[in-house]
């Protein structure tokens, strides 16, 4: 993991001015309790299945990781060089925590885990990200998805 303390000068002054938004502790939208919920995973930790298309410099599409899938069937090609791979290759669930998520729905904290879960390229401006992710959304809904774990990396 980058640690600011450990960055040059410059590039901690960069990430320190960049905007963080707050947000109230209000629901966006109303639905149903946790209990009931079906959640997907959206990442941008730059995960893939090993025999699709790694994330290129820029990319602003995403990858489908079905539910079924195991921690060795998943590779990380996140480009940022200030991403430390090491609690990836240790745990998947640091970024893609379907094992906690599969454990919920045992305890009967959330009522199921979506069918496919999704992850982009995290170096990208969100901006260009923003077609796709409404795109995403609609597939989700679809799918019966009203809730969503964002694992941002």
């Amino acid at each position: 993991m980058a640690r600011l303390d450990r960055m040059p000068e410059d590039e901690r002054n960069h990430i320190l001015a960049l905007p963080c938004p707050t947000f109230s502790s209000s629901p966006w939208v109303t639905g149903p309790p946790l209990a009931k919920r079906r959640v997907a995973i959206v990442t941008t930790a730059g995960l893939h299945l090993r025999n699709s298309q790694p994330f290129g410099v820029g990319a602003s599409d995403y990858r489908i990781i079905p539910a079924n899938t195991t921690a060795n069937e998943v590779v990380m090609s996140h480009i940022s060089t200030n991403f430390d791979r090491t609690g990836f290759q240790q745990d998947w669930n640091v970024v893609f925590p379907l094992d906690r998520l599969r454990e919920l729905v045992g305890e009967k904290v959330i009522g199921s885990v979506a069918a496919y879960h999704y992850s982009f390229m995290g170096a990208t401006d969100p901006v260009r990200m923003e077609a796709n992710a409404r795109s995403l959304a609609r597939i989700m809904r679809n799918d019966s998805v009203d809730a969503v774990l964002l694992a941002p990396v």
